[in-house]
């Protein structure tokens, strides 16, 4: 299947819901990003040679943030209810919960295990996705890819540590 018929898509509405998923994600994601900076904490950690510069981290979210607010658009409207959308909310919520647990708690192990559940729940979205709309599953291709190396970089500095 695919998105709802073209003709649902000639009014305002399904855009209008589009770009409000966008600011949502976005949005919360930026003010989460800019009240858990990784600050003199972070900084005083032992990390792997593989660790990026800090800098790369707000576009790479940016541009994540944005796919996945596209992906979660895609499944709502063609079911909110669906499975596939209630794991897009849930990776959603321990997604946001990840930077304050790491960055501002300063708990490394239990910040590993919530980037766990984040990598679980995009594994179980881009195979329930696929039933409703094959593009919002591979919209999470970038997203599992990072949430991979995130967690390789939170496991690392966490055997460092």
């Amino acid at each position: 299947m695919s998105l709802a018929s073209l003709a649902d898509y000639r009014t305002p509405r399904p855009w209008l819901i589009l770009v409000a998923f966008i600011i949502v994600v976005v949005g919360v994601g930026g003010v989460i990003g800019t009240q858990s900076l990784p600050g003199t904490w972070y900084e005083g950690l032992n990390k792997p040679p593989f660790n990026p510069p800090n800098w790369v981290f707000g576009p790479a979210w940016f541009t994540l943030y944005v796919l996945i607010a596209i992906a979660g658009w895609r499944i709502f409207m063609i079911d909110a209810r669906s499975t596939a959308m209630k794991l897009w909310y849930a990776q959603m919520v321990l997604n946001f919960a990840w930077s304050p647990v790491w960055f501002t708690a300063h708990q490394i192990w239990p910040a590993y295990a919530l980037i766990m559940a984040i990598w679980l729940l995009i594994i179980a979205f881009m195979l329930t996705a696929p039933r409703l709309d094959k593009p919002a599953a591979w919209l999470f291709a970038p997203y599992l890819l990072w949430v991979t190396f995130a967690s390789m970089l939170n496991l690392s500095i966490g055997l460092l540590n």
